[in-house]
């Protein structure tokens, strides 16, 4: 690849006069002007100013909130400009809107105010055109008027000058266009927020998409996240009820939006993203290619394809939006729960339906990590919330920082009730994700919650999605799709965490919980990678191991009971016939198995029934498994425990019936 070597940062600074010249230096402010200013970070390593700058691969540009508040803070006649340019545009629509409501007029269905409202974030810049691009993807929040005009903020606005694009590309590049790429449209096909995308055929004949940077982004986007920082800090001091870190979640924010400023890390994540989420079925994820990419440049795959929200033309090529939608959950479910390695905005234009049926993500700029104990911990809170076990999604909240360790959550428990109660009644699987977080924000006022910089752009990506969804189908459901991913999680991953989660689902106060045993079976099976040999092994590893002990003990018990009922019927009919033999009076015949024992068969009758309609289950195959299964040593092991009790419980039985002369009740 072409690594263009930049000029001395000193020389640089002379040239400059605004921070969106100062890219490759993170905002440095102009030499002399600002004191202990912080040294830029490329490759993990700090460069002193003077020195030379290699732009390339790796190198990256990161976000850093104390160099822009040192920048600014030297020209607040600037911040004040910028604040005057948002809040008088902003005033001004907000007054028309308040005196059409006042005239009558029914601004929901006004398509003036739409444009109005659009045109006006689009002035507003790149910051505000992400809100605009959050709001196009729920139908339930926005007008339908207004959702037309806000869904071309994703793709297209105005564009800049071909000169200026063509000059980054030989810049970064190092060659002019037409050297690089043998053909290239005349005019740019779509416009974003930061940059825009032309069509281009390279020499070797394959149609790729240059993405290139939009010029002065940096600076309209850092004065906009300065203000709003300063604003976020200024909240938290002046507002005690304000107890989430609104600076941290506008850092995480500006960390995913200077990474998305960065094309080099833009296609180290799309490799990431392919790597991982690349091999599941109908997901695909375009090449990028590096020898054409640099910071400011990016060349990727051409993918043909539409929106998924356009319902109707996708019907009538045979593709089913529907079915792309849940793909793109699932997809969404590894993502956050599996890998932690997200795609934080999903919009409709990064969403492509592609000609063959699947499931095209592009624009891999802003995406975030989700840590192994958030992941545990959001499994563990879907697992509560579906079974309604409010007291463990409290203590879910507190291992996710929602609360602090020492908070007293007696009054939170029933809070919790209440919202999931309102929210659905009959089956919180059918949740709205909008509506419940928008109860949850009004508990975390009312209660000492704190929201957690992560928290923010998953929240983003789901709702985003759900609001997709919910555009292409009323009723889709983001949890019942969710919860057979979930399901199958608890059921196969060997996770210290969810096996822990599993025995507190299964077991209450020592009694095994059968329905929710045949709830995860029947969820599980509609996950596509749930298989019968697959759980079968792996439940198998885990009972004979050292960490199923607990279930494994409890088990045992379950089963002994299951087949007392069966046990006293045959030593009933022993006993009696003995004692007729030896002249003792036969005692009135009692009840072999009570209604407990009689329940647990059934329960058992019906797990085997829904282990018989799980994908992977072949008659013809029960045998070898079961013979391969009773050669494990774990399993001889287990054997031999339930064989040993079984024996000993039935000659404590005998020998009690045939001495005392009168059933017993088991105690098991």
């Amino acid at each position: 690849m072409n690594v263009k070597i930049m000029t001395p940062t000193s020389q640089m600074l002379e040239k400059v006069s605004s921070p969106s010249q100062l890219s490759e230096v993170s905002l440095l402010a102009l030499r002399g002007e600002v004191s202990n200013l912080p040294s830029p970070v490329l490759n993990g390593k700090s460069v002193e100013v003077g020195s030379e700058i290699a732009s390339g691969i790796g190198s990256e540009i990161k976000y850093d909130a104390n160099a822009i508040a040192s920048y600014y803070q030297s020209r607040p006649f600037k911040v004040f400009s910028r604040i005057l340019s948002v809040l008088i545009p902003t005033l001004s629509f907000a007054f028309g809107v308040w005196f059409d409501g006042k005239r009558g007029v029914n601004v929901k269905k006004d398509r003036r105010r739409a444009i109005q409202f659009r045109e006006l974030l689009t002035r507003l810049g790149p910051a505000y055109i992400k809100i605009g691009q959050a709001l196009s993807t729920r139908p339930d929040l926005v007008p339908s008027v207004f959702l037309e005009e806000l869904t071309q903020l994703q793709d297209k606005l105005p564009a800049f000058a071909n000169e200026i694009a063509y000059r980054f590309i030989e810049e970064e590049l190092g060659q002019k266009p037409e050297e690089v790429y043998a053909e290239i449209s005349p005019q740019p096909i779509a416009a974003a927020s930061l940059g825009q995308v032309y069509k281009a055929k390279l020499f070797s004949g394959e149609e790729v998409a240059i993405k290139v940077q939009r010029p002065d982004l940096r600076e309209a986007i850092t004065i906009d996240l300065y203000i709003l920082r300063k604003l976020a800090v200024w909240g938290k001091q002046k507002f005690t009820r304000v107890r989430s870190d609104l600076a941290g979640i506008l850092d995480e924010l500006g960390d995913r939006i200077f990474e998305e400023m960065d094309y080099i890390h833009e296609g180290e994540n799309a490799e990431r993203f392919f790597q991982l989420y690349g091999h599941m079925k109908d997901i695909y994820v375009p090449k990028i290619y590096w020898e054409y990419t640099n910071r400011r440049v990016l060349t990727m795959e051409w993918i043909y394809g539409k929106k998924l929200t356009q319902t109707e033309e996708l019907a009538a090529d045979g593709i089913d939006a529907r079915y792309l939608i849940e793909v793109g959950v699932q997809c969404s479910l590894r993502q956050l729960l599996e890998h932690g390695f997200f795609h934080a905005d999903p919009h409709p234009g990064n969403l492509l339906a592609t000609p063959d049926g699947k499931l095209a993500y592009l624009d891999f700029g802003m995406m975030s990590q989700v840590q192994p104990p958030q992941r545990y911990g959001l499994i563990e809170a879907i697992v509560h919330v579906v079974n309604r076990d409010f007291e463990g999604l409290a203590n879910d909240y507190v291992k996710l920082d929602f609360l602090s360790p020492d908070t007293d959550l007696t009054p939170i428990i029933p809070a919790f009730a209440k919202v999931f109660a309102n929210a659905q009644g009959a089956s919180v699987a059918d949740f709205n994700i909008k509506s419940i977080t928008d109860d949850l924000s009004e508990l975390m006022y009312e209660y000492p919650f704190r929201v957690p910089p992560y928290y923010a752009l998953i929240i983003r990506s789901l709702v985003t999605l759900e609001g997709i969804a919910i555009y292409i189908d009323p009723n889709f459901k983001v949890l019942s799709e969710a919860y057979p991913y979930v399901a199958k999680r608890l059921l196969t991953d060997p996770a210290p965490q969810l096996r822990i989660s599993l025995q507190d689902l299964l077991f209450k106060e020592g009694s095994f919980r059968w329905n929710r045993l045949e709830n995860l079976l029947k969820n599980a099976r509609s996950n596509e990678e749930y298989d019968f040999d697959l759980v079968l092994n792996q439940a198998v590893d885990f009972l004979s191991s050292e960490r199923g002990q607990y279930i494994r003990e409890k088990l045992i018990d379950e089963l002994l009971k299951s087949v007392d009922g069966l046990r006293k019927n045959v030593l009933h009919n022993f006993t009696s016939l003995l004692r007729e033999q030896v002249g003792i009076t036969a005692v009135k015949e009692t009840q072999a198995a009570d209604l407990e024992q009689q329940e647990t068969l059934e329960h058992i009758k019906r797990v085997v029934e829904i282990l018989q309609e799980t994908r992977g289950f072949d008659t013809n195959q029960v045998i070898p498994q079961i013979t391969q299964i009773l050669f494990n040593p774990g399993v001889q092991k287990l054997g031999q425990q339930i064989t040993s009790q079984l024996l000993e419980k039935t000659v404590i039985r005998v020998l009690r019936q045939l001495l005392i002369g009168e059933e017993v009740v088991s105690s098991l």
